[in-house]
């Protein structure tokens, strides 16, 4: 007898099997627009009953990084496919953008069902705190790409804006206020540094860490702003919107400033999480490094006239999340946008 995909190291069966288990997963993430089932060649998403009058596409798209490499090394992976949905819902929402749907690319050397399974239930779940539908998807089963038991996950949204209302940083000025929205953690970004830290210091991930372990506490997902952050773009005239990624708050505020503003962020405003302290001090990492690598507690950053913060603040709070002023927009003529006070 011939050779098979299977002897290969492809289960096209196991693909099968895995499509069966997740749909109820995909279709708990149907909303108003969709028009398709899983399986199909393209994920389908109606606008016209959206009601925009000039109606803007915003994409999306991004990994989990290293992060995975924690997730593998300790065998949890439920809660993956959060992050890789926040990673990019929360990147489109800063253009005023609400996320419609979402596609994943998942890829292994070998397809373990129930490990794959339960990533996509991550994911699905991502999805249905996003409010966008997981309207298809990539499963690649590629022998020897991938260590045994490791994959490789990415994720891509489109979300809609109205072309008036999008969101671009060029309406900031000076004496507005900079309001964090607190993180739940590392988030998904800085683990290559956590990873080494780990490494170096031969850390006990479960050890018990501030009322769990460390490895659990390291691998919390990354919170999703999407519904509080529609709220307060219906209730109020927000100025800038920052999702505070790979960089921190160093680099990636600048990105939503006019050249002629910087921010003053006082760094006593917020209380950081333990964990951050946890991993400047294992890694002997510097303020500035801590600030340029790490959210630092900050998730995500809305920037609005002083008169409108209590409203921001309110929101944020019936959505369960907490946030406090951190910071005020100033004149600059420096390179540097953001000042640490």
């Amino acid at each position: 007898m011939g050779l098979t995909y299977k002897d290969a190291g492809v289960n096209i069966d196991a693909g099968n099997t895995l499509i069966e288990k997740i749909k109820s997963a995909v279709k708990s993430t149907h909303r108003e627009g969709v028009i398709s089932d899983l399986g199909g060649f393209g994920g389908l998403f109606e606008l016209a009953n959206k009601n925009y009058q000039e109606p803007v596409l915003v994409s999306g798209t991004d990994g989990v990084g290293t992060k995975l490499k924690l997730a593998h090394q300790l065998n949890q992976h439920s809660t993956i496919g959060i992050d890789l949905v926040a990673m990019c819902v929360n990147d489109v929402i800063v253009q005023g953008a609400e996320p419609l749907f979402f596609l994943d690319y998942f890829a292994t050397g070998k397809l373990e069902v129930e490990v794959s399974a339960e990533v996509i239930a991550g994911i699905a779940k991502g999805c249905k705190l996003a409010g966008a539908a997981l309207i298809g998807g990539e499963t690649a089963e590629m022998p020897g790409m991938y260590a045994d038991g490791e994959y490789d996950l990415a994720g891509f949204c489109v979300a809609v804006a109205e072309k008036s209302r999008l969101i671009t940083g060029q309406t900031i000025q000076a004496d507005d206020v900079v309001i964090g929205l607190h993180s739940s953690g590392v988030h998904s970004n800085g683990f290559s540094l956590v990873n080494k830290i780990i490494e170096i210091s031969k850390a006990d991930l479960g050890q018990t860490f501030n009322g769990t372990t460390l490895g659990e506490t390291l691998l919390t997902p990354t919170k999703i702003y999407v519904k509080p952050v529609l709220d307060m773009i219906e209730q109020s005239e927000i100025h800038g919107l920052c999702h505070v990624t790979g960089g921190g708050i160093t680099e990636n505020l600048p990105r939503i400033l006019p050249d002629h503003l910087g921010a003053e962020i006082d760094l006593n405003s917020w209380q950081r999480l333990p964990i951050f302290d946890w991993i400047q001090t294992q890694g002997d990492i510097t303020n500035e490094e801590m600030l340029r690598v790490f959210n630092s507690g900050i998730g995500m950053i809305v920037v609005v006239a002083p008169k409108q913060q209590d409203t921001i603040i309110n929101i944020a709070k019936e959505h369960q999340i907490d946030s406090n002023v951190i910071g005020v927009i100033k004149p600059s003529s420096d390179q540097a946008q953001v000042r640490y006070i």
